[in-house]
């Protein structure tokens, strides 16, 4: 039952979480962590995720820059 548990908090962190733009402090406050060390343990960053963050500031930034 603890296994069970352990991965649902991995996936509600990762997965369900930062994968959808919840910040890493908000999540840290919503699994109970003290510390956000604790949180990134269960956060996994993904290539998804990245790319997202890439596209968000390409998004935010896109002609307000000339090169």
């Amino acid at each position: 039952m603890v296994g069970i548990f352990h991965v649902s908090r991995h996936t509600f962190a990762t997965t369900i979480s930062l994968m959808n733009g919840v910040p890493l402090i908000a999540l840290s406050k919503m699994l109970g962590h003290k510390s956000i060390t604790t949180t990134q343990i269960y956060a996994k960053v993904t290539e998804s995720m990245i790319d997202q963050a890439i596209t968000t500031i390409n998004d935010k930034i896109s002609g307000k820059y000339s090169f």
